[in-house]
């Protein structure tokens, strides 16, 4: 059995809870920030059979894409500010960052 942890941009977070149902993966969401844009994420616990991660990495794939986007970057608030950019800059946001760890043990009560 493993654990696979997604954490993915909460503009893909309901398309891909839909999809993980829709082929029967059970999920917990946590509410999640990041840390490089401070922005809303949401991360996803999945149990799977170890026969079934493919499966489940597949889903999460078809349904988290990147993107482009503007962002106006935080001020260094007491940091360096000699490398502060001012302006909005464009970054690649969305996708998936995926962790699957294996489970020694798993119980359900």
């Amino acid at each position: 059995m493993k654990m696979i942890m997604a954490v993915v941009q909460d503009q893909d977070s309901n398309r891909l809870s839909s999809a993980l149902m829709e082929h029967n993966f059970r999920s917990t969401k946590l509410a999640s920030t990041g840390g490089f844009l401070r922005s809303g994420n949401t991360t996803f616990l999945i149990g799977v059979e170890d026969i079934r991660v493919e499966k489940a990495l597949q889903v999460i794939r078809d349904n988290c894409k990147s993107r482009d986007q503007m962002v106006a970057p935080v001020s260094p608030m007491g940091g360096n500010a000699d490398s502060y950019v001012p302006y909005p800059v464009e970054v690649e946001v969305g996708g998936a960052t995926v962790f699957v760890l294996p489970v020694e043990q798993f119980h359900h009560f």
